[in-house]
């Protein structure tokens, strides 16, 4: 694995595409190289984990923490989860998710896959709503030879999905869609035999599962793809993000799992959990640095809005101030904070750097950080009969597989800033690649 990383770091020194000294920098791409310079603008790019926050933090899980939703309410949501989605998307349509245009520039797979002779290929995308992501796919694809696939719990958005007009008459190649519960029990999804995707889209799906659920998922996942060259694209929510902090009591499910006013589900995760999940060990302590410094992943441009508030001013990085504090949002349906209408901007460690050696070591943030225990780690993950198989015979985190090998796992951090009020908030999402042993 560590070679894996290093490589792909390497790599990103070599994609430098602006000058972070430059007075007046291209929307996102703007670094905070200096920390007394934080309230002179609205929005930092690819921050370093923050250790000033703990006392946020803190105060956002104890309130939380004080009034959890009851057990009776827990099995009502738990039961039927698809339920709450289906209510979601026939109240929404297909109308509140943008589509996903950031995808090719994050994921270069997905470029070479729509390539005129890059051959038979199948794409599946596993949670597919409304079609956010899949769409956006076909409409860039040139390869006469590739198949999408577009599955969802939802049986009204795979609707959605089916009645787009790009589904009806797709431009190029085809697409299929079809209800599939990605957490179902040794059932994989109509249409697909094991072993044979070549990529599996996984964006802002995996949270929305009960931790109970993500053993069948990731085998599922692991069934589908081939052996040896199947990839798992992967980007999700993170700890201790802007959306988690703001959720209001009545809403915490367990640690770091909560409902949303309509009755969705989401899950925050840490970058030890993703590796568990995927690969059955924990990170390094040096590809956890690389990775949390941002490393690992190319800038994002985001460009949102939050259904929480219905204003895009709470957490844009448009010119206007951030007007709330989190205590004053709620999380009342499912956040569309995932990145949309993006550019990716390459950045290079050199400049990740530059905050870290300015002010505070990595030692010091160790000590520091609260994304640094293992208490965060969900017991799911490190349970050893978590899978069902009855194997006890695993330890010191030790999960039931390695079923993937990392190509690429890192966090994409912003900082939001209301420079009238002095408050700092942050927006954090895991993003990953990882390859089908």
């Amino acid at each position: 694995m560590n070679a894996s990383i290093i490589a792909n770091v390497t790599a990103k020194r070599a994609s430098s595409v602006h000058d972070v000294n430059s007075v007046d920098p291209p929307f996102g791409s703007r670094y905070l190289v200096d920390s007394s310079l934080t309230f002179t603008q609205n929005a930092w790019d690819h921050v370093p984990p923050p250790v000033d926050q703990e006392a946020t933090i803190a105060a956002s899980l104890a309130r939380q923490r004080a009034a959890v939703v009851s057990e009776e309410e827990k099995l009502k949501i738990n039961s039927k989860p698809a339920k709450y989605w289906d209510n979601f998307y026939k109240n929404n349509e297909a109308n509140f998710f943008k589509n996903r245009k950031w995808l090719h520039n994050e994921f270069p797979d997905l470029v070479a896959a729509a390539e005129p002779t890059a051959g038979s290929l199948k794409i599946a995308e596993f949670g597919c709503g409304a079609g956010n992501s899949i769409f956006p796919v076909l409409s860039a694809n040139k390869n006469p030879l590739l198949e999408l696939y577009a599955y969802d719990y939802s049986s009204h958005a795979v609707k959605l999905v089916q009645h787009n007009p790009l589904y009806t008459s797709p431009p190029c190649g085809s697409i299929h869609a079809a209800v599939w519960d990605l957490a179902s029990d040794h059932v994989l999804p109509p249409g697909l035999v094991p072993g044979s995707v070549d990529i599996v889209i996984l964006v802002f799906v995996l949270s929305a599962l009960h931790p109970d659920e993500w053993a069948s998922a990731i085998r599922n996942v692991q069934e589908v793809l081939k052996p040896g060259t199947g990839k798992v694209l992967f980007r999700d929510y993170g700890r201790y993000d802007l959306t988690q902090l703001r959720f209001k009591s009545g809403r915490m499910m367990g640690d770091n799992f909560y409902k949303r006013g309509d009755g969705t589900r989401v899950y925050f995760f840490e970058l030890d959990e993703l590796s568990l999940l995927f690969t059955g060990k924990r990170l390094s302590k040096e590809e956890k640095d690389l990775a949390n410094s941002g490393a690992d992943t190319t800038q994002m441009v985001e460009d949102e809005e939050d259904p929480g508030t219905g204003s895009t001013s709470e957490i844009s990085s448009t010119p206007s101030d951030v007007s709330t504090t989190i205590e004053e949002i709620d999380g009342s349906s499912p956040a569309a904070t995932d990145s949309r209408n993006a550019t990716a901007i390459p950045l290079p460690i050199q400049q990740l750097g530059i905050f870290f050696t300015s002010d505070i070591s990595p030692a010091r943030i160790d000590s520091l950080s609260p994304y640094r225990s293992d208490l965060d780690i969900h017991p799911k993950l490190l349970d050893p009969l978590s899978d069902g198989t009855g194997d006890t015979n695993k330890s010191d985190g030790q999960h039931w597989h390695p079923l993937f090998s990392i190509i690429n796992l890192g966090i994409d951090r912003r900082l939001i800033v209301n420079r009238k009020r002095q408050l700092k908030m942050y927006r954090v999402w895991m993003q990953g690649v990882f390859q089908k042993n």
